[in-house]
């Protein structure tokens, strides 16, 4: 039983990392939770006498288990007929949450992440263990049963695409900030035109309903495409709570306390390039907000 107490808490040592790493990867917090916990149950029944980098060890278990829950998303989903926005990590801009903000702080922007779910599996976690947490191609190579050249290559691929796709917002989040709160408070107003004044001309909005909402499932590029949904919604802008969502300004929509949507802004520019809307009620759900 001491030995189990003693396994039971090295790997709590190693337990925040491997969410990283699962939330980076799957961007579903549910799944990385799932992840992590599968990475536990097969170090519990594992030989570990040979096992000299414990949190090397976990890291390369916990990338085969997320590989698997890739490739088993993949094989579903039929890439021209979903939308699919990863789940967000939200804190509102009036509260504080030491464990949501300790996510927050090590989180990505959910336009990265959006742009991930676009790579194939192999692509991803060669990308994401190699840039983002340093993992040797060598390793990388072993989880792919790949040579260390060809995880390299899979890598530089999605590096550039993801150089070429995820938009990259200004620095200032106040600014950030301004911006979408004119956003809203032209949808309030149910002014169009200041509406398509915040936004870029190539705005790119992207909402995931999921399979029981899908008529909130949408795809749309253009100010003035965005700023006619947008004005369609308005009488929910009034139920907008201020929040920040993987770092970027965002709100969450609840009317009468119900909740509908979390949505993160990217902005570049002083104006919006790209809103990223989850209304799942499922997902939304299983968030905890």
């Amino acid at each position: 039983m001491a030995d189990d107490d003693r396994l039971a808490a090295l790997f709590e040592q190693h337990r925040a990392h491997l969410g990283r790493v699962a939330y980076r990867l799957l961007g579903s917090q549910s799944e990385a939770d799932d992840a992590v916990q599968e990475t536990w149950l097969r170090l519990s029944r594992s030989d570990r006498s040979d096992v000299a980098n414990l949190r090397g060890w976990l890291t390369t278990v916990v990338g085969r288990v997320c590989l698997d829950v890739l490739r088993q998303r993949q094989s579903r989903r039929e890439d021209s007929l979903e939308v699919r926005v990863p789940d967000p990590v939200v804190v509102y801009d009036d509260e504080t949450d030491p464990e949501r903000e300790v996510l927050l702080a090590d989180s990505v922007g959910l336009a990265l992440l959006v742009v991930l779910e676009q790579l194939q599996p192999a692509e991803r976690l060669a990308f994401v263990l190699h840039d983002v947490f340093a993992v040797p191609f060598d390793e990388i190579g072993g989880m792919l049963d790949r040579t260390p050249e060809a995880a390299r290559q899979l890598a530089s691929r999605a590096r550039r695409r993801v150089q070429g796709a995820a938009p990259s917002p200004d620095v200032d989040l106040a600014g950030q900030r301004r911006v979408v709160d004119a956003f809203f408070a032209a949808s309030r107003s149910g002014d169009f035109e200041d509406l398509v004044a915040v936004l870029d001309p190539d705005v790119v909005l992207r909402s995931d309903g999921g399979v029981r909402n899908p008529q909130a499932s949408t795809l749309l590029r253009g100010a003035e495409n965005v700023a006619r949904r947008a004005h369609s919604y308005r009488q929910n802008a009034r139920w907008m709570r201020r929040a920040v969502v993987n770092g970027a300004p965002g709100a969450v929509v609840a009317p009468e306390g119900r909740l509908f949507a979390v949505m993160s802004f990217t902005v570049r520019g002083g104006r919006i390039v790209e809103i990223d809307v989850l209304a799942d009620p499922d997902r939304l759900a299983a968030l905890g907000i």
